[in-house]
């Protein structure tokens, strides 16, 4: 069945399972997300791999209506920079979605492995970003889940774009947004094209430092009292560059996060104005190497968060399982907070149930799922060693739980 073959809120026939194992071999999950299961699929025909998100219809109305907003919202778009869809399915059961399959690595894995790291690498990253976005808001669509986690390589190659993905969140604005996406709880502000500006903003002051800009000391698995006090120094606009982490960043650099993080969303820059800051455009983002500070504080933040999100997701997957129940389905993903700044690597194989294995093809190691990750800490790869996955670290405590989508989804 071709592309296009579903149109949102129009009268159709539902396909049948045996439309989509007849095009495509399906592999094994990749991983568990709150409101689908992502695995590998190979074209039949033409042997090309893509990147297939099954929802499945029982987990409730939630995990439906991110099914069909993506769908919409991805049949609008078309750029370089952002993951474009090929085919959908609907069966009576299941949402298929079929997405080009990027085979880089997130934004953390590339900067950990690299010898040098400046911020014109920085630059180029959310230079690309800032015109995805732009493209977006020309359009008058909202991401509104813009986060590492969701900022792929598209490839392995030196020079590789990169991507944006997850748009189960994204809304056209039409008029004023005011409903709240990815948050536990929120305190009322505006919705629309300012807190894609936002996120991207704690986005580069993440690439900058290694930092969240926002923290809190409460004691990690608090969730309640931990993320209620985030949400009082976002919503002050509550950062600081902090040394010893910012000493050696430019101006230049440190003026762009602050007019992107700027509370008054009035004065906030839109992403075309972002672009073309110095910074960005003007060649002012400094070459020296920042690498060993930056690789430092990731591995320190960041590292035992995929892990702890790999935890919860695995939690909130058994959740969603619980067959014929609309309510009890959707409520864990729509309640439970929002983790940390990258996706995790497979843990949910065990408690998510697994596809029809009939024809399933041999993957090549790239599309193999990971294994769960360990107790046992590899050594730190900020000395080089590149072969020990960020997801495996297990770091002690540090001063924050880190809450990405909570973090940059606020404003």
């Amino acid at each position: 069945m071709p592309f296009g073959c579903l149109t949102v809120g129009e009268k159709k026939d539902y396909h049948s399972p045996t439309d989509v194992t007849d095009k495509y071999d399906m592999g094994q999950i990749v991983k568990s997300e709150e409101f689908c299961e992502i695995f590998r699929a190979k074209d039949k025909t033409t042997n090309k791999m893509y990147t297939c998100k099954k929802f499945l219809k029982k987990d409730g109305r939630k995990v439906r209506k991110a099914a069909k907003n993506e769908i919409q919202i991805l049949k609008m778009v078309k750029h370089p920079n952002i993951l474009q869809l090929v085919d959908v399915y609907e069966t009576k059961k299941e949402y298929f979605l079929f997405l080009e399959l990027a085979t880089g690595r997130e934004v953390f894995d590339w900067i950990l492995d690299q010898g040098y790291y400046s911020e014109k690498d920085t630059s180029n990253v959310v230079r690309q970003v800032l015109e995805a976005v732009a493209y977006l808001h020309s359009l008058h669509i909202v991401h509104r889940n813009l986060k590492l986690e969701n900022l792929v390589y598209y490839n392995r190659l030196k020079h590789s774009k990169i991507v944006i993905s997850d748009f189960h969140l994204a809304k056209l604005e039409n008029g004023l947004i005011k409903e709240p996406c990815g948050t536990p709880e929120y305190l009322g502000k505006r919705y629309g094209r300012p807190v894609d500006c936002w996120a991207t903003g704690v986005i580069m002051y993440i690439l900058l430092s290694g930092n969240p800009p926002f923290y809190d000391e409460t004691e990690e698995d608090d969730y309640e009292n931990h993320d209620k006090n985030l949400f009082r120094k976002i919503l002050a606009g509550d950062y600081e560059f902090d040394s010893p982490y910012w000493d050696e960043i430019s101006d230049s650099a440190k003026s762009l996060v602050s007019r992107l993080m700027e509370v008054d969303q009035d004065q906030r820059l839109t992403a075309q104005e972002a672009i073309n800051h110095e910074w960005i455009s003007g060649g002012a983002a400094s070459d020296k190497n920042i690498k060993d500070v930056v690789c430092a504080q990731i591995e320190k933040n960041f590292a035992r968060a995929k892990w702890k999100k790999a935890v919860r997701v695995t939690t909130i997957m058994k959740r969603l399982r619980v067959p014929d129940s609309d309510s009890k389905a959707a409520s864990p993903a729509a309640g439970a907070p929002a983790d940390p700044a990258a996706d995790p690597q497979p843990t949910a194989g065990a408690s998510a149930p697994q596809p029809s294995t009939e024809g399933e093809p041999s993957v090549s190691p790239l599309e193999q799922p990971q294994p769960p990750p360990q107790d046992v800490p590899p050594e730190s790869r900020c000395n080089g060693d590149t072969t020990a996955p960020i997801q495996a670290l297990r770091p002690e405590p540090t001063r924050a739980r880190l809450s990405l989508l909570l973090l940059i989804t606020v404003y």
